[in-house]
């Protein structure tokens, strides 16, 4: 079996830029209160006619360009969303016909803010298995469309967004670069994240995910390490679900990697679901903050309870 690497990583957000200034004037909040207890300065906001396959494609092609390859050379799509209104074509087959890509496997995941490390590790999986030889793996959702505007325990947290890996084999001799996956999911607690009804609206217990995430997720975390043998110590990042401040801080020092680069882009986007981890570790790639060969844990944790971790080396 060999191994799999990400060769590029690309991003992609909406133009519309939404602030807490604007928010404070449609529901009864403020620039401080939501900087104090999420940490969210601004979001990106996609527009009715910017579907959800409209933003991982554009992250897609972004990523595909970085990686120097065209879109037939890729045979697998991986799309990690939770905001896909219908139900056939899914999100992947329509983002592989956008970009043009011939004849791919094509699959949605669907594990809530977890999906982009999940389809990551599927992905790896494959290539491994030999199924597959280069894979496109895009987080993206459209978390405006499936939120309450006039609840404020909510609508402040989210932004839209997407973001890409391209996945390939590795050379021969050369170390894989996505390390073994740590996963699973707490079924009995998954009514504390939801997205359901008709129309399908998020909702969480907030205070239930926040002593979820700070107390039992970071030995889950550090276990990620050790199975990709690398110590805390060692990470150059840590990139995990960009939820909420109060989460990402209190989460990435218990993990204990005191010397690498915390990525905190839920300052600037939200929480934009499966789409937070490529986002941001696509932002420390292009602003130079990690370095080519570099290990960065990837965390992703939220809906379902569920969570899915590796290492991963910067591409």
């Amino acid at each position: 079996m060999i191994g799999s690497r990400i060769a590029a990583v690309g991003h992609y957000q909406p133009a519309r830029v939404l602030t807490n200034e604007d928010l404070a004037g449609m529901v009864d909040t403020s620039d401080e209160w939501i900087r104090s207890r999420v940490g969210i300065n601004t979001r990106h906001i996609a527009g009715p006619d910017e579907p959800v396959d409209e933003l991982a494609a554009h992250a897609a092609a972004k990523a595909l360009a970085a990686a120097g390859l065209t879109p037939a050379d890729i045979d697998l799509v991986l799309v990690a969303t939770s905001t896909a209104i219908d139900r056939s074509p899914n999100m992947a087959a329509r983002v592989a016909a956008r970009l043009g890509i011939p004849q791919p496997a094509a699959m949605d995941v669907n594990v809530v803010c977890a999906g982009f490390t999940h389809a990551l590790a599927t992905a790896d999986h494959t290539v491994r298995a030999g199924a597959a030889t280069r894979a496109l793996v895009i987080g993206a959702d459209k978390m405006s469309e499936v939120t309450d505007w006039t609840d404020r325990t909510t609508c402040v947290l989210v932004g839209d967004g997407a973001g890409a890996a391209v996945v390939e084999a590795c050379g021969p001799g050369e170390e894989p670069g996505i390390g073994p996956v740590l996963w699973g999911s707490v079924p009995e607690m998954s009514h504390a994240v939801r997205i359901e009804g008709t129309p399908p609206r998020f909702a969480q217990e907030g205070q239930s995910v926040y002593r979820w995430a700070t107390t039992q997720l970071p030995p889950i975390a550090r276990r990620a390490c050790e199975k990709a043998g690398v110590a805390p110590a060692d990470l150059a990042a840590v990139v995990l679900h960009q939820a909420n401040l109060r989460i990402i801080e209190p989460l990435a020092a218990k993990i204990g990697a005191v010397n690498a680069v915390v990525a905190r882009d839920v300052t600037e986007s939200g929480n934009t679901s499966a789409a937070s981890i490529p986002l941001a570790l696509s932002k420390l790639v292009e602003q130079g903050r990690v370095s080519g060969g570099d290990p960065i844990l990837l965390f992703g944790f939220g809906g379902n309870l569920s969570y899915a971790g590796q290492v991963v080396r910067c591409p």
